[in-house]
Order: structure tokens, then sequence, then C-alpha cells
């Protein structure tokens, strides 16, 4: 075996390989096979070998690249990429299944296409812009508060919206002991009885636009993500999923690059 100056090693195929060790369910998941919880059913039901050995400890140790991980009796190897963005519809939940049978996110994905997990959450009354990859370290750090990627979000409430509610909003509030807040917000319109906001959020914290205004006592009558980063929701139909266009992929990763 031979070590290379980045503390990598080459395998029996002469791939490069991370020497360090990781529970096999997570190193199924960032190859993009399956997500952690479905790959620990995977092992915990007898399904998944590691250099011909049936295990069944999801934390079994191992080294991608290095070690044969099968499904099934099928190895697995790293998965390409897939990057896609989903207009959500309100009433469908972002899981993989629902115990009280919901539509999920998964009803308008293709039955026989690879898998791919959702980056981050909308609720069940929310729509809008959904990303959805394989690539669990990218969707990690779009996701990470540290990043500080903004997310665009329209929101109808349920008040004639003024200045000092949008200030409100501005300085935030604190909830369950932690302070929630919007980066940025203004008005789109306001009608006799509501108004339409946008705000922008650059952390992504649980519910965090509807918690916020309802500590302040505001209802959400709609709320619809139309951006994250430089990634426009556009004319995408409801319900509908294409693939990111390379540009796409290039720019939302200098969004990233930019929060460094």
């Amino acid at each position: 075996m031979a070590a290379s100056p980045c503390g990598t090693a080459l395998n029996q195929d002469g791939v490069v390989s991370d020497k360090k060790r990781s529970g096999v369910a997570r190193v199924l998941s960032k190859m993009g096979y399956c997500s952690r919880s479905q790959a620990e059913i995977l092992i915990r039901t007898g399904r998944v070998t590691v250099n011909g050995k049936t295990i069944r400890d999801p934390e079994t140790p191992v080294r991608m690249g290095w070690d044969h991980i099968a499904v099934n009796g099928a190895e697995v190897g790293e998965q390409s990429k897939i990057y896609l963005v989903m207009n959500k519809p309100r009433g469908v939940v972002t899981t993989a299944s629902d115990e009280q049978g919901r539509r999920t996110v998964y009803d308008l994905l293709d039955p026989g296409g690879a898998w791919v997990g959702p980056v981050g959450r909308l609720d069940k009354a929310s729509e809008g812009l959904l990303l959805l990859t394989n690539d669990s370290k990218w969707a990690a750090r779009i996701t990470d508060p540290a990043s500080h990627v903004d997310k665009r979000y329209h929101v109808q409430v349920d008040c004639v919206a003024d200045e000092d509610l949008l200030a409100r909003i501005r300085q935030g509030v604190v909830v369950d002991g932690g302070r929630l807040h919007a980066r940025a917000v203004q008005v789109l319109r306001r009608g006799k009885k509501n108004s339409w906001l946008e705000i922008t959020l650059d952390e992504g914290k649980n519910r965090q636009i509807r918690r916020m205004l309802a500590a302040l006592g505001v209802g959400v009558l709609r709320l619809v993500r139309v951006s994250v980063g430089s990634l426009d929701l556009g004319d995408l139909k409801k319900g509908s999923v294409r693939p990111l266009t390379a540009s796409e992929k290039r720019r939302l990763d200098l969004d990233l690059a930019g929060a460094i």
C-alpha cells in the first residue's frame, strides 16, 4: 500500500482512498447511494456486506474507496452526483414516507430515478424552491448556518404591515431561548387586510419565519421560498422538477465559496 503525502493511500485497484474510517451507514450516504436512515435499515436487516461479510451495525467502521461494500450482493460504487430543483406545492411533506399517508416530495420524482435527498426542508404548509441531491457534503454546506447562504421568501401575512413591524422583524425576537430575526425584509404589496412581504434569511432554523411572526402576533397565510443563494425559482411550475444547469450549480458553488 503506497502512502501519499496528503494522508491518502492507494487501494487494491490503484484508486486513491481516504484512510479515515467512518460508520458504514454514513459512508453509503456520502457515496450517494441512499439516505443515512435508509442505510441503517438496510444494514440492520442484513442486506449489507463489507469485504464479503454481512454486518448489522450501522457504525461498523469502513474506509470509503478501500473497503468493498455491497447491498443485496451488488457492490456499491460512488454514485454520479445529481442536483435537482423542485417547486414544492403546498400540502406536500418533505419526507421519504409519511405515517399519515400524505403526499411527499418523492411522489413528484421519477420512481425509477436514483436516490436524492432534500437540501433542508419546507414544512407541509410552505411551498416553493426545494433543492434535492445525492451529494450529502454539498447539501450540508448549503444548509449550514455558518455558510450564510441567503434564502428569500414571499410571505402573505394577516395584517397590513407597517414600518414598525418591519423594524421588529429585522430586530428579531427570542423564541424558546433562541433569537430569530430576518437579514432583510420589505413590503411587496399591501391590501386592505393583509400584506405580502419579502423576507430574507441567512440561516435556516426550524420554521423560523412562522415562529418569528407568531411571536410578533402575526399570522402567516402563505409562505413561498423563491430563491436559495443565486438560484431563483423562476417560472418552474408547481410540482415540477428539473436538473440544475451547470451554470446554476457553479453559481451556487460560488455562493458557498463567498461565504467562507
